[in-house]
């Protein structure tokens, strides 16, 4: 196929006539308008799609005395759950004509929040994403009151910052009633560490959701998100123990610790059953298939982008901040083990 010469390139008339709508109808779409209607908005994306059209993006930024890009602080681009979502905040950010400038923060390193975000508004942005934060670095951000839209993913409500999360709470309560509705009535809980807002909220959950069944409650059995400390954990039970079912932070964990029991030879599921949270790839093919928690990482790029772009452009606010998980059911959980 011939490459097209610059005058030859696609234009947005030509993507109003494919889509059926007008020309100022996608101009609205890619530049971000939010009272459109999804099947118009699908319409545009798939006719630009079907074109191969690429908007002007410096012009954009002239004419709207923009920059077009989104600041993003994450707290790690190692664990699943936070790259994973700035993953998908980067592909919906593209699909609206923006991209994204992204600062990972390492506890073990001198960069906090602070300093992440005035290298990011050095760069230029439009508005500021905290990405599956710790308690410290929001901190840091609410001591710097930035002059722009600031959106927070964190599960816990928020009157200062803008905020969009998976639901938490609706996650660690479906996996407690998945384990209850099997028959287990003594539940362990190992969670990740206690200043990453993610993990409180599991936490809490996890507590109100096991006492409104009536089951004890245990002492946490706090960890660090590694598969390593799932593992360490594990093999260090001198014993079956009493609890017969354990809902990990999240999948690394659950599969460190099904590891663990193996080599302890305690068995999953007959023994003991085990929860995750995230259905990463590899939790499908563990040995046994990992039963977990999914988050639906592109509908939260999408919500995240969305409400930033209403921010930026002073439109309303979109409501619907609080993205539904899914129960994915495996072979790491079973009825109950009876007897001793």
């Amino acid at each position: 196929m011939a490459t097209r010469s610059a005058s030859e390139r696609p234009n947005i008339r030509q993507v109003a006539e494919i889509a059926g709508v007008s020309h100022m109808t996608v101009s609205r779409v890619l530049n971000g308008h939010t009272n459109i209607k999804e099947s118009t908005r699908e319409k545009v994306l798939v006719a630009v799609d079907e074109l191969g059209y690429r908007p002007n993006i410096a012009a954009r930024a002239l004419a709207t005395q923009k920059t077009l890009r989104i600041g993003a602080i994450v707290e790690t681009e190692t664990e699943f759950g936070p790259a994973s979502a700035l993953r998908a905040i980067h592909r919906a950010a593209r699909q609206r004509g923006y991209s994204v400038s992204s600062i990972a923060l390492d506890e073990d390193d001198s960069t906090d929040a602070g300093r992440a975000f005035e290298q990011l508004a050095g760069l230029g942005i439009d508005a500021l994403c905290l990405v599956t934060p710790r308690s410290a670095s929001l901190a840091a951000l609410r001591a710097i009151s930035p002059d722009m839209p600031v959106l927070v993913v964190k599960p816990e409500r928020e009157a200062e910052l803008l905020r969009v999360c998976v639901d938490q709470q609706l996650g660690v309560t479906m996996a407690v009633d998945h384990l209850a509705a099997l028959g287990h009535r003594d539940i362990l809980h190992v969670s990740g560490p206690m200043d990453w807002l993610d993990a409180r909220a599991r936490e809490r959950a996890f507590r109100a959701r096991t006492r409104s069944w009536g089951m004890p409650e245990r002492p946490i059995v706090a960890g660090d998100w590694s598969a390593d400390f799932g593992y360490d954990f594990a093999v260090g039970l001198q014993r079956l123990p009493d609890y017969t079912a354990i809902f990990a932070a999240n999948d690394q964990v659950a599969l460190g610790i099904v590891h663990g029991l193996h080599d302890r030879g305690i068995r999953v599921p007959e023994d003991l059953s085990i929860v995750g949270f995230d259905d990463a790839p590899f939790s499908r093919h563990s040995i046994p298939p990992l039963t977990t928690v999914r988050q639906p990482f592109d509908a939260l790029g999408v919500a995240v982008v969305e409400v930033l772009l209403a921010a930026i452009q002073g439109q309303p606010i979109p409501q619907r901040t609080k993205i539904p998980p899914e129960l994915v059911v495996r072979l790491s959980t079973a009825k109950v083990r009876q007897g001793p």
